[in-house]
């Protein structure tokens, strides 16, 4: 029965010593794991963001949109106190969106423009 707490108290002794062998190396693994994540997951949401809000804040009546729920539109009017875009999908049917839900603007073609200027007569 002796032997088995001369076993414990070995056990005890040898997990002392594995704990006091601390070194600082051995967090470089750690900050590497935080490095890569940084620069493969943070990094880039970041730059993504800081583009879309560049793009809501450079729209403009006249623009064609894409919305995030797949609606092509043209901005017909700016609600800036709402945060809300008056977007027409076709004539006669204005949909009301938030800015936060554009997600990318289309280059107009001619026949666009064209169609923004009689819309623009009527009203």
């Amino acid at each position: 029965m002796n032997n088995f707490f001369i076993a414990e108290t070995h056990a005890q002794n040898s997990q002392n010593a594995t704990q006091a062998q601390f070194s600082p190396t051995s967090l470089i693994p750690l900050v590497l794991i935080f490095v890569i994540f940084y620069f493969l997951i943070i990094r880039p949401q970041t730059k993504k963001i800081k583009e879309h809000e560049n793009l809501i804040k450079n729209l403009k009546v006249g623009n064609k949109v894409i919305t995030s729920s797949g609606i092509v539109g043209i901005i017909r009017k700016i609600h800036e106190k709402e945060n809300q875009l008056e977007v027409e999908v076709a004539e006669n049917v204005v949909l009301t969106i938030l800015k936060n839900h554009i997600n990318d603007v289309e280059k107009q073609s001619q026949e666009d423009k064209k169609s923004f200027k009689k819309f623009d007569k009527k009203r």
